[in-house]
């Protein structure tokens, strides 16, 4: 026994000794072979990794880390080398905006974006073109590259599996020649797919140099914070524009549905993102945790099927996904191929809450929104506890994550357009930054698209946060009254307006615009107000420049008011008093609607007096002077010259716009059936209502409008706000406004 014991001894003490002389534990000298250790040492440096790299035969599987670490280290190895190496380690990964982005570019003119002309013989997706099309119907769009502050390739790069037809080929040397390439250098790129079976890395098979990435499932290892974006996965038909509008439409309490958890969707048999998904059964229960797999798809899918196969496929056709969709409170969206998945967005609609299960994603525009308010972050390691962590989510909690998911679906993620754009105004928040959003402007409504900074970055200044600050608008109101006709005579309905308006008690300043060709009248040919009271010129005498955001208006409440308009001073001062508490909204008396006109197909403008409309137009209405700002800056230049053009219509796209911010319809006080717009003659070639197509213009404003907006904004309403006593059987004493009732 002992012989035996020292014989295993030996034999162990002999084989540590050869895995160490192996493995470079100990270094023996060799008389007459090389340099001694410490030569050896000073030559090839005195850090640990030059000993490993001359073994070579024994580490070969560990080259790719070497590679790493010497870099880390210090060592000079070519950029090549790196690429060769490490495909997706391209030039700037750690480019941040300080290091890897010229902000002189922006300084001239401002936040500015071109986009490459298309070359002959690119083909380009449909997802692309609507990318592109989006930026170029921007506001940020520039033409000219001089003026540009940011670049976008017309080279499709969205779909970079080299197994699709979408693929587009030699696309490093396409983008190597252009001339304004600069190494990447302010350049976004947009991509939706990388890699390719079996791995799916995030390599785009080309070093993207110092460009940003606008990028669809990346990892949080090789996000670049605050210098890329992540995007949502969407489909090819996702709208490029408008967008549908998600299906929370009433706040039940409790906000339970029929399923707790649902999941419908592939099962990978083998390959990348199979795990999860492999799982799902061990927590389906066929009642209110549904989480169904195929494994139907693919052209070999049966090669693969394995003994579960044909009960989930049975158990999967059972169902159907969009009555699960919107019957369930919660959606688990597990990673796919990728980390990202079409069910994300598809969850967001359907205010379902998304229980993410993809460790490692970087959720989109994470550099803006907390998912936490609208989402359950999960951990794919822990997938046997989804259940009951759902489960025991208080009834409070899930109304408040499921009003979110509409919020951020609404406000950046319902078109590819909202998504385009939600991308550029996060990079311009960095290059502009100390004009940037708070995150309050992005997580509350009408969410930060429509919450331009460069109005104000002060909350108090935007007619959104009143209620959220505990503050009220400012009591007072500026009237602007719009003139086109010359002033021949002290009885004309301006002189009758101007003197009501200006003895409203409420009345701040009286701006009259002069939109007339002829010259100003003088001074003392306009009546004498106790409110000061400026006459300004038009800007180039157009219609839209009622609308422009003049410095001289103090208040935040505009009246806005046409010439011909007939309002006592009891009217302003109800109509004021009803907006201090829909300081968002346009609140007014002359109410129109529209129509769906299905013989002709298109949209249709009424001006019938009925209990119901969805436009109050701004001949007589008040509105928070914060839409001057967006009507001049939001809106595409061509909307504007339209209306400027045909002196019309300009009051139908300011209820347009202010309808697609707040999603909500205006309001109208009294119905005041005495009102009209008094029909100036026809001899009268300066007013708009002498022309014989007026009513047809409107009619096509109607449908210019909705195609640019991508939807129909507009929204019904048969609510009507009167004083309090109106028209009842009681003293007049009794009654505030008094005069109403006379009218």
């Amino acid at each position: 026994m002992q012989a035996k014991k020292r014989y295993l001894i030996l034999f162990s003490a002999g084989a540590c000794l050869i895995l160490l002389l192996c493995f470079g534990g100990i270094q023996v000298p060799l008389s007459g072979q090389g340099p001694s250790r410490r030569d050896d040492r000073s030559l090839a440096g005195s850090h640990p990794g030059a000993r490993w790299r001359r073994l070579q035969g024994y580490l070969q599987s560990f080259s790719t880390f070497e590679k790493d670490r010497s870099d880390d280290l210090g060592e000079h190895i070519s950029p090549r080398q790196k690429r060769d190496t490490n495909s997706f380690l391209y030039t700037g990964k750690r480019c941040r905006m300080e290091s890897c982005f010229d902000f002189s570019l922006c300084e001239r003119n401002g936040f500015k974006v071109y986009v490459y002309p298309q070359q002959k013989g690119e083909k380009i997706s449909e997802s692309y073109q609507n990318i592109l099309t989006s930026i170029e119907g921007s506001r940020f769009y520039t033409p000219d590259p001089a003026q540009a502050c940011l670049f976008v390739l017309s080279l499709d790069t969205l779909d970079r599996d080299q197994l699709s037809p979408q693929y587009v080929h030699n696309l490093k040397a396409k983008i190597q020649s252009l001339p304004l390439w600069n190494e990447g250098k302010n350049h976004i790129i947009f991509n939706l797919y990388s890699g390719t079976w079996p791995d799916y890395t995030e390599d785009l098979g080309f070093d993207i140099g110092f460009a940003m990435l606008a990028k669809a499932s990346i990892s949080t290892e090789n996000f670049r914070p605050e210098f890329d974006v992540s995007i949502p996965l969407f489909s090819k038909e996702h709208p490029r524009t408008g967008g549908e509008r998600g299906y929370l439409r009433h706040n039940t309490i409790p906000p339970y549905r029929k399923y707790v958890l649902v999941f419908k969707g592939k099962r990978y048999l083998t390959g990348i993102g199979s795990d999860t998904r492999n799982a799902l059964y061990h927590v389906h229960n066929s009642q209110d945790v549904v989480l169904l797999t195929t494994c139907k798809h693919g052209k070999d899918w049966q090669k693969h099927k394995d003994a579960r196969c044909d009960k989930d496929n049975t158990e999967y056709d059972k169902y159907d996904y969009r009555e699960m969709l919107y019957n369930s409170t919660f959606c688990l969206v597990p990673r796919g191929r990728r980390l990202g998945s079409f069910r994300f967005l598809e969850a967001l609609q359907a205010a379902c809450v998304p229980v993410m299960l993809s460790n490692g994603w970087e959720l989109p525009f994470s550099e803006i929104i907390d998912w936490n308010t609208a989402a359950v972050i999960g951990d794919e390691r822990l997938l046997l506890q989804i259940p009951s962590t759902v489960r025991s989510i208080h009834q409070d909690k899930i109304l408040s994550l499921r009003q979110q998911t509409q919020l951020l679906w609404e406000a950046y993620f319902n078109s590819v357009e909202k998504i385009v754009l939600t991308t550029l105004e996060i990079i311009q928040d960095r290059v502009l930054e100390h004009n940037s959003r708070s995150s309050l402007m992005w997580s509350s409504l009408p969410g930060g698209l429509f919450t331009l900074p460069r109005y104000s970055t002060h909350l108090g200044d935007f007619p959104f946060f009143y209620a959220t600050l505990g503050i009220k608008p400012y009591s007072k109101f500026t009237a602007i009254i719009h003139v086109v006709t010359p002033l021949v005579s002290q009885s004309q309905p301006v002189m009758k307006l101007l003197v009501a308006v200006a003895k409203s008690q409420y009345c701040a300043q009286v701006i009259v615009l002069w939109n007339c060709d002829k010259p100003l009248p003088a001074k003392h040919r306009w009546p004498a107000t106790l409110v000061p009271f400026i006459v300004i010129e038009g800007e180039s005498k157009v219609i839209s420049s009622r609308f422009l955001p003049y410095d001289t208006i103090p208040t935040d409440a505009v009246l806005s008011l046409d010439e011909d308009t007939v309002l006592s001073t009891t009217e302003v001062d109800f109509a004021f008093t009803v907006w201090q508490s829909f300081p968002d909204r346009i609140v007014g008396y002359p109410a129109r609607s529209h129509f769906w006109d299905s013989s002709k197909e298109r949209w249709g403008y009424t001006s019938k007096w009925t209990n119901d409309y969805s436009m109050v137009l701004t001949g007589a209405a008040i509105y928070h002077k914060y839409y001057h700002y967006l009507y001049t800056t939001y809106l595409p230049a061509s909307l504007r010259t339209m209306v400027d053009q045909m002196s019309n219509c300009e009051d139908i796209l300011m209820n347009f716009l202010v309808s697609s911010v707040t999603k909500l319809p205006p309001i109208k006080v009294t119905q005041k059936k005495q009102y009209k717009e008094t029909m100036m003659g026809q001899s009268s070639r300066a007013s708009r209502w002498a022309d014989p197509d007026h009513f047809a213009q409107r009619q096509t404003c109607m449908n210019k409008f909705a195609n640019w907006f991508g939807t129909m904004p507009l929204v019904h309403s048969q609510m009507r706000l009167d004083p309090v006593l109106f028209k009842d059987q009681v003293s007049i004493l009794r009654k505030k406004y008094r005069e109403i009732e006379r009218l």
